[in-house]
């Protein structure tokens, strides 16, 4: 794959991969939960869900997700001989995460809106960097990631 635009078959290969690997980390785990595979903007998601009442809410906190992804990433990688951009989900964890990521483009942007030259938000994955960019975008400001590894924020501005 390397940096070209994975195919579909090659998407749909790293989905069931991971998901062969996340159900047993599931099974070593003793949780209960529904495996989903997309494939969609050259990228493969995979999504975790079960029952209410399920005790899958122990994975699906920020942290534990994105820890888990790059496990996944790693053995899809082992498999395939090349890099994932395997996208995870657990528990709609992406969906609360996106809506946190709204709520701090919000407040940054109601920093500029006071005053402010620019709003500084704290560091994240570059998925997570990307969803800033499109929501500052879409609210009418740029953005750009600044700093290097684990320091990598974004700075929102107005235009």
């Amino acid at each position: 794959m390397g940096d070209d635009i994975p195919t579909v078959d090659q998407l749909e290969q790293e989905g069931d991969i991971a998901a062969d690997y996340i159900e047993e980390f599931l099974d070593i785990c003793d949780l209960d939960g529904d495996i989903d595979i997309d494939a969609r903007n050259g990228r493969a998601y995979l999504s975790v869900n079960a029952a209410e009442g399920a005790n899958l809410r122990v994975l699906s906190k920020p942290d534990t997700v994105t820890a888990l992804q790059e496990l996944t990433r790693l053995a899809v990688q082992n498999k395939t001989g090349s890099f994932s951009r395997l996208i995870l989900d657990i528990g709609g964890s992406r969906e609360a995460r996106e809506a946190e990521l709204a709520d701090l483009v919000g407040r940054a942007i109601e920093r500029i809106e006071a005053g402010s030259a620019d709003a500084a938000l704290p560091p994240m994955s570059s998925y997570e960097r990307k969803l800033v960019h499109d929501l500052a975008s879409a609210r009418g400001y740029s953005s750009e990631s600044e700093g290097e590894g684990r320091d990598r924020h974004t700075v929102i501005s107005a235009l």
